[in-house]
């Protein structure tokens, strides 16, 4: 059940209407039950001063493309009110006017654009105004017997109505509803959601969480759990089983979602979608259209169901179904963009954000790890509804029409236009061995920049942690996963691209930098030495680059293999016969690669770089003194050596390493693969020839 979050002490440390609008504002965010990712908007009518000292009163009102869990004072739009008063007079008007007049009612220009809603808020004669999409108001709101229903639970201190798209029209509607009824105390907009008020924020807060808990008492009341969505008729899968078979198809689907643009997935296992997948009635009930129009954005109109009877053995099965799924699943979106359509729309992806499947749970996906998650929360909340409405009555929703208006819906649109501009490595999956060194690390960093999610494979797991920790407290939660991972283990690497899969869906760039480096005279290497360099920097490139091979092939979009060799990959170094010859097994296995892999988009290439100490954990260890004791000098004197010999008399650092790798890994080597690419300052003896 909701419960208030208000606290008296931190409400009472908000100074002014503004800040207190902020408090509320956040707390009626903080529980999805209570109010969509996105959604919903909330209002103060407060009295401020002008640029000219006067006393106005200006309403603040959410603004925009923000949340309102974490939306601060700078996302409110600050209105006169007196400005927008008069509007109440008028017969109609069109979006495009409302918003057009609203930007010149605005008190500060910088303000971001006011809420598709704000009349709403402007034309209740109350000074704080909440709008939510409870999932116990909209269950009441969505279910064929809703208006009756609310009777019994409101008597006649709520105003009903009819679902109409939120603008100038709707906004006179409920006030008028209001207006008429001294009773009121709520509005309920059918398939939409509720709307209350208070003389103080506090009283209005209170307001919405008095009116959810009497919606959810009732509905409870009236659960069966037994017969939800028809009765359970698949079980879930174990745990583990579940979270195998998701790592293996997200490729596929990945592949097959993937057209024009890529997709990043999420897999979500959670109790409620595991009794939503396996009940009787859901596949019918989840086609029947969104449980909100707030959903319609993140969700389209229905899910895609997979028609699967869960079995742990038939995972190559579920692979083909998948595959027939999204391919019919396009071709209907399809046809219902041209039913629908207006003059000037231009289709989104075709391909579906919810991917429901028996026994396994809900994949989202989405243009990022972000944009997925917040797919995979609103599908959530409308499993919260249908459990409602269904307990209730039936579930109804929007027609297609109405559907495809919201969807298609410009006001609705601008809110996406708010959003960063994709960047080179937006939708991009790279997988980093040595991810906690400092090429690794780098390299993380510089795709990140431009858009990548990543994943930091180390043997390392607390310093692949630390590098994930900071990019993601940069850059947003979700771009960044450390896992724990020794190269030369085959199942470690198998495990670690398959938790890769599972996080993100698949891959797009692989960077094979995991390492170590000994030094001993040819006569003096032991065959232990001989097959630890073999093992870490032969089979652990190859374990590596097998297996992304493999997830590169299954999701059939292409891919990039990025390897760090060395100076060492064509010249012999001294008193480093072991070193140099596994380094020059990497080139020669990537060129390997880049045949094999061209007739499926596979680019491989490879970076020589040299004496990279910035970071390194190599260098911190005895390869410092050996390397030195080779050349005769004192191991502190190494950087100045190194320097020294390359014709641009430069040390080389990994933010050098991590800028060829970016470039290799992007669309400017769209056309180059097998290519080895020196990055060491000159060193004439490593010319390639």
């Amino acid at each position: 059940m909701v419960q208030s979050l208000w606290d008296h002490a931190k409400a009472s440390s908000s100074q002014g209407g503004l800040e207190q609008l902020v408090y509320r504002s956040n707390i009626i965010g903080a529980d999805r039950r209570v109010c969509n990712w996105g959604g919903g908007n909330t209002s103060s009518k407060t009295t401020v001063k002008d640029f000219r000292g006067r006393d106005i009163e200006v309403m603040y009102v959410k603004g925009s493309g923000s949340d309102l869990a974490t939306m601060k004072a700078g996302n409110f739009t600050g209105l006169r009110m007196e400005d927008i008063r008069p509007l109440f007079e008028r017969d109609a008007m069109s979006d495009e006017e409302m918003v057009a007049y609203l930007a010149h009612c605005m008190i500060d220009s910088k303000h971001p654009r006011a809420s598709i809603e704000t009349l709403l808020h402007a034309f209740l004669p109350f000074k704080h105004v909440d709008h939510t999409h409870p999932d116990s108001i909209i269950s009441l709101c969505c279910a064929d017997n809703g208006r009756q229903l609310a009777k019994e639970i409101f008597g006649d201190r709520f105003v009903w109505v009819p679902y109409v798209r939120p603008g100038f029209t709707l906004s006179k509607m409920i006030a008028q509803g209001v207006l008429g009824n001294p009773k009121a105390e709520l509005v309920l907009m059918e398939k939409h959601g509720l709307v209350t008020w208070g003389e103080t924020s506090e009283e209005a807060y209170a307001q919405t969480i008095k009116i959810i808990t009497e919606a959810e008492t009732f509905i409870e009341a009236r659960v069966n759990e037994a017969k939800l969505f028809g009765g359970a008729k698949h079980k879930a899968l174990d745990a583990d089983v579940r979270r195998s078979i998701a790592a293996q198809v997200m490729p596929t689907i990945r592949g097959a979602v993937s057209d024009e643009k890529k997709m990043i997935l999420t897999f979500d296992d959670e109790a409620d979608v595991l009794a939503f997948v396996g009940g009787a009635d859901s596949p019918a009930l989840s086609q029947v259209g969104a449980a909100c129009p707030d959903h319609l954005v993140h969700t389209k109109v229905v899910p895609l169901f997979i028609d699967w009877t869960p079995n742990a053995d038939d995972v190559e099965g579920l692979k083909a179904i998948l595959k027939e799924s999204v391919a019919a699943y396009k071709k209907q979106y399809e046809a219902y963009f041209e039913r629908n359509k207006n003059e000037g729309d231009v289709m989104f992806e075709a391909a579906p954000r919810v991917i429901l499947i028996p026994g396994v749970g809900m994949i989202n996906t989405g243009k990022s790890w972000s944009n997925s998650k917040v797919s995979g929360a609103l599908y959530h909340r409308a499993i919260a509804v249908m459990r409602g409405a269904t307990a209730l009555g039936s579930f109804v929703s929007l027609s297609e029409n109405e559907s495809f208006n919201v969807e298609y819906w410009p006001l609705e649109l601008y809110k996406l236009s708010l959003a960063p501009a994709e960047a080179e490595f937006s939708r991009k999956i790279a997988f980093i061995t040595g991810g906690a060194g400092g090429i690794g690390s780098e390299t993380a960093r510089r795709l990140v920049s431009e858009g990548a999610h990543v994943v930091l494979a180390d043997l390392n797991l607390e310093g692949a942690e630390r590098v994930a920790g900071e990019i993601n407290g940069k850059y947003g939660e979700g771009r960044a996963v450390a896992v724990k991972m020794d190269v030369t283990s085959e199942e470690a690497v198998i495990a670690a691209i398959g938790e890769t899969a599972l996080a993100y869906g698949g891959l797009d760039i692989i960077v094979n930098n995991a390492g170590l480096a000994t030094s001993s005279p040819f006569d003096q290497t032991s065959l232990k030495e001989w097959n630890l360099n073999i093992s870490v920097l032969g089979t652990g490139y190859f374990l590596v680059a097998r297996e992304a091979f493999k997830l590169m092939k299954e999701q059939a979009i292409g891919g990039n293999m990025v390897f760090i060799g060395s100076k060492n990959s064509v010249y012999a170094g001294k008193s480093a016969s072991a070193y140099s010859a596994a380094k020059a097994l990497e080139a020669h296995l990537a060129r390997c690669i880049a045949a094999e892999g061209g007739e499926f988009g596979i680019r491989v290439n490879t970076i020589l770089p040299d004496a990279i100490l910035q970071g390194s954990q190599i260098w911190n260890g005895s390869w410092r003194n050996e390397r030195a004791a080779a050349y005769g000098i004192e191991p502190d004197q190494l950087e100045e050596h190194y320097r020294k010999r390359t014709t641009l008399l430069v040390n080389i650092y990994p933010r050098d390493i991590a800028e060829g790798i970016a470039f290799f890994a992007s669309s400017k080597a769209d056309k180059t693969t097998g290519c080895m690419l020196t990055i060491d300052g000159g060193v004439p003896a490593a010319f390639t020839r």
